[in-house]
C-alpha cells in the first residue's frame, strides 16, 4: 500500500509523474504559505475533498498519521508516493511526525525513496532513523551522473546500518562498468521507464536493462522490474522482493 502523510514536492524533475497526477486530481486552492500543515478540522472546514488541495505545495496531512496503526494486517508500506519526505524543505519536524507514526504502526514493513539521501545522513545525528529490518532506505538514480563522487548512489552506500535500495527510475541511459559495479552495495534493484506521454521522453533500450539484470543474478541481488519495461522486457520480466528472498 501507498501511504502519504506528506504530498508534494519542489525538485521539479521535467518526467515527474507524481506532478502530473496531482495537478488532475487537486483542488487548486491558494496555499497558506510555501508548505502547508492540515489537520481534519481544517479539511471539513474548507470543504476540501481531495487529497491534494493545494496541488504540489508541500503539505503534512496530520489526519493520516493514524492509518499504519490502524491497518491490523501486516503490509509493506511505501511512505510518500506522492513526495520526497526527505527533501531539503521539508522541516525535520515532518520526518518525525511520520517516524513516530510508523512506529506506532509496527506490524508493517516500511520503504522510504528520496532523491536526497543526503537528508538520511543529517538525521542520523538530530533523529535516529530506525534500523529495524522493517525500514528499508532507499535513493532515486536515472543515468550515470548520478553514480558520481558525492551523488545520490555514493551517499546511499555510505549509510550504514540499514537495509538499503536503489531505484534506477525512469532510467535514461545505459549503466558502464562503474555503475553496474555499485550495485553490489545494496540489498534490492528497481528499475524502469519513464511513464505518460511527454514531448521528449526516454525510451529505454533492453540491453540497458539486460546489464542491469545480469549484474543482479551475478551479485544475487533481487530485482524488481516497474510495469513500465514488462513490454521490453518479454518474457524475462520479473519482479523480486528481498523479504521473499530471506524466507
Amino acid at each position: 500500500m501507498s501511504w502519504n502523510p506528506v504530498t508534494g514536492c519542489l525538485h521539479g524533475c521535467e518526467y515527474c509523474y507524481a506532478r502530473t497526477r496531482v495537478h488532475r486530481f487537486g483542488e487548486h486552492k491558494v496555499p497558506p504559505g510555501p508548505s502547508v500543515v492540515l489537520s481534519e478540522k481544517q479539511r471539513r472546514e474548507n470543504g476540501m475533498v481531495s487529497p491534494y488541495p493545494f496541488d504540489f505545495t508541500p503539505t503534512l496531512h496530520l489526519y493520516r498519521m493514524v492509518e499504519p496503526e490502524r491497518k491490523t494486517k501486516p503490509q509493506t508500506v511505501f511512505v510518500c508516493s506522492m513526495a520526497d519526505l526527505f527533501g531539503a524543505w521539508v522541516p525535520d519536524e515532518w520526518i518525525r511526525d511520520v517516524i513516530r507514526a510508523c512506529e506506532a504502526g509496527y506490524l508493517h514493513r516500511y520503504i522510504f525513496l528520496t532523491k536526497n539521501p543526503a537528508r538520511y545522513h543529517d538525521l542520523q545525528f538530530t533523529l535516529p532513523l530506525p534500523t529495524s529490518p522493517r525500514y528499508w532506505y532507499g535513493a532515486s538514480a536515472t543515468s550515470m551522473q548520478d553514480f558520481g563522487w558525492g551523488g545520490p548512489v555514493a551517499l546511499l552506500r555510505g549509510l550504514r546500518g540499514v537495509k538499503r535500495f536503489l531505484s534506477i527510475e525512469p532510467i535514461l541511459g545505459p549503466l558502464d562498468a562503474h555503475g553496474l559495479n555499485a550495485l553490489g552495495y545494496f540489498q534490492w534493484i528497481i528499475v524502469g521507464a519513464e511513464s505518460g506521454r511527454r514531448k521528449g521522453k526516454v525510451v529505454p533500450e533492453r540491453a540497458w536493462i539486460e546489464a542491469i539484470e545480469a549484474k543482479c543474478a551475478e551479485l544475487k541481488i533481487p530485482l524488481f522490474m516497474k510495469g513500465s519495461i514488462r513490454e521490453l522486457m518479454g518474457e524475462d520480466f520479473r519482479q523480486e522482493f528481498p523479504w521473499e528472498a530471506q524466507t
